[in-house]
C-alpha cells in the first residue's frame, strides 16, 4: 500500500492541472481535462466499469458492494493545483529518513524549508518526505487525496473479504478557484454520506468551516494635473487606503487564528483614476459572518457620503460552515473518528480555516466532512508530504468503508 500509493502520487504530480481563475470554462485549464480521461482509463482498468467523466470534467464511479444493507458513502478529491504557485514540471524528491533538520530545497535559489518557520515537520522525522524543488509547488493538494482514494479503492478490490457497500469516487474540476462543487450532480454521485480528502496534516478531521464572502470594492476617482489639482483631484489610491484602514489590523488573516475570522485584503489595483480592491470575508458563527458584511458596507455606505457616491461593493457569499448540515448526522463524523483510532492515527478534530468541496456539497444534500491528505504548507514551494502520511489516509479509507459494512 506505502510504495503504490506514493508511485501513483508521484506519477500524478507530473501532470500540470493548474487551475485558471481567469478562464470562465469548467474545466479552466485543459491539464484537468487530461487527467479526468486519465484517471477514468485508470479506474476502468481496476475494474470499476461504470468510470466516467462528463464535458466538465468531473469524474465519477462505483466500487460495488459486498455485502447488503449498506449505506452507499462517497469519496471525493479535486484534480487541479492551487494557481498560487506554478504546478508546471514539478520536480519532487524524497528525503529519505528525515532528519528532523532544516531542508535545502534549492541552494542556488536560496528555498529552504527551515523548521523555524515550519515547526510542524519536525514530528516526522525518520520518515520519508515528499518535497519540492523549490521552484513549483508539490501538489500533494489534491493529487495525494486522489492518490490515496484510488489506492484504498485497489486495495478492497484486491481483498474481497473486507466488506464493504457501495462506495462512489468522484473527482472535481476547479476547487481552488472555488468552483469545485458549481456543476456537481449529486443525484447523478448517489452517495447518502461522503467525506473529501482535501486535508492538511495527518489526523485532520472537520466537520466545521468558515462562512465565506467575496467582496470587490470599486472606486472613481477624478485625475487631473498634480501642479493645479486642489479642490479637483479625488485620488483612488488615498480612497483605498482609508477604506483599508476602516478594517482593524487585529482582524486580518495573519493576525488570528482558530475560530477568529477575518477581514482579507487579497489583491489591489489602480491608479489615481480608478482603483479596485477584492476582500475575502471569513468568520465559522454566521451570526458574526453577516455582521461582517453589514460592517463592511455600512463603511463604503459612509464614505460614499464624502466622495460623491464614488465607491461601489459587489458582496457575495460563497459557502457556509457545514456544521449546520453535518451535525444533524454527526455520526459519520464519529464513524471516521473511530476509524482513526482503529488504524493507529491520533485525531485532529479542528475547524477549517477555508472551506473545501464539502461544504458547498453539504448544503447540496451530500453532508460531507474533510479528512486529512497528510500533506504540509499547500500552495507554496515549500509544501511536502510524509510518505507514511499517505499509507496512513489510505488505510483510513478501506477502514471507513469497513465501519460502514459493520453498522
Amino acid at each position: 500500500m506505502r510504495e503504490k500509493v506514493s508511485e501513483r502520487f508521484l506519477k500524478y504530480i507530473t501532470l500540470d492541472t493548474t487551475a485558471n481563475s481567469k478562464n470562465e470554462n469548467c474545466p479552466s485549464s485543459e491539464g484537468q481535462r487530461f487527467f479526468a480521461n486519465y484517471l477514468v482509463q485508470e479506474l476502468k482498468e481496476l475494474g470499476l466499469t461504470d468510470a466516467n467523466v462528463d464535458e466538465n470534467s468531473y469524474v465519477m464511479a462505483t466500487l460495488k458492494g459486498n455485502t447488503e444493507g449498506v449505506d452507499t458513502i462517497g469519496f471525493i478529491s479535486h484534480l487541479d493545483t492551487a494557481p498560487d504557485v506554478s504546478g508546471k514540471d514539478i520536480k519532487p524528491r524524497i528525503v529519505k529518513n528525515y532528519d528532523g533538520k532544516d531542508i535545502v530545497l534549492n541552494e542556488k535559489l536560496n528555498v529552504v524549508t527551515k523548521v523555524a518557520d515550519y515547526p510542524e515537520i519536525a514530528q516526522f522525522a525518520g520518515d520519508d518526505l515528499i518535497v519540492t524543488d523549490g521552484t513549483t509547488l508539490l501538489g500533494a493538494d489534491d493529487k495525494a487525496g486522489i492518490a490515496e482514494i484510488v489506492t484504498a479503492i485497489e486495495y478492497l478490490i484486491e481483498n474481497p473479504q473486507i466488506k464493504h457497500g457501495d462506495i462512489k469516487i468522484g473527482f472535481t474540476p476547479d476547487e481552488e478557484i472555488g468552483r469545485g462543487a458549481d456543476l456537481f450532480k449529486v443525484e447523478k454521485f448517489g452517495a447518502k454520506y461522503a467525506y473529501t480528502i482535501d486535508g492538511g496534516i495527518e489526523g485532520e478531521l472537520q466537520y466545521e468551516n468558515f462562512n465565506a464572502a467575496a467582496a470587490t470594492i470599486t472606486i472613481q476617482g477624478r485625475n487631473v494635473h498634480p501642479g493645479s489639482a486642489k479642490n479637483k483631484m479625488v485620488n483612488a489610491l488615498h480612497i483605498a487606503a482609508e477604506i483599508s484602514n476602516m478594517f482593524p489590523a487585529s482582524q486580518r488573516p495573519e493576525t488570528t487564528e482558530g475560530y477568529k475570522g477575518f477581514y482579507h485584503l487579497n489583491d489591489i489595483n489602480g491608479n489615481v483614476e480608478n482603483a479596485t480592491m477584492v476582500y475575502i470575508i471569513r468568520d465559522h458563527d454566521r451570526e458574526k459572518f453577516e455582521s461582517r458584511k453589514v460592517y463592511m458596507q455600512d463603511a463604503i455606505n459612509k464614505l460614499n457620503e464624502r466622495y460623491d457616491g464614488r465607491i461601489s461593493l459587489d458582496l457575495n457569499d460563497q459557502y457556509f460552515n457545514m456544521r449546520e448540515e453535518v451535525e444533524p448526522v454527526k455520526f459519520i463524523v464519529d464513524i471516521a473518528e473511530e476509524a482513526m483510532n482503529e488504524v493507529g492515527i491520533k485525531p485532529l478534530i479542528l475547524p477549517i480555516r477555508g472551506g473545501t468541496d464539502g461544504a458547498r456539497l453539504s448544503f447540496m444534500g451530500l453532508p460531507c466532512p474533510n479528512i486529512f491528505t497528510g500533506g504540509l504548507n499547500f500552495h507554496s514551494k515549500n509544501e511536502c508530504i510524509p510518505v507514511k502520511s499517505m499509507e496512513k489516509c489510505t488505510q483510513l479509507i478501506v477502514k471507513i468503508a469497513q465501519k460502514y459494512a459493520q453498522r
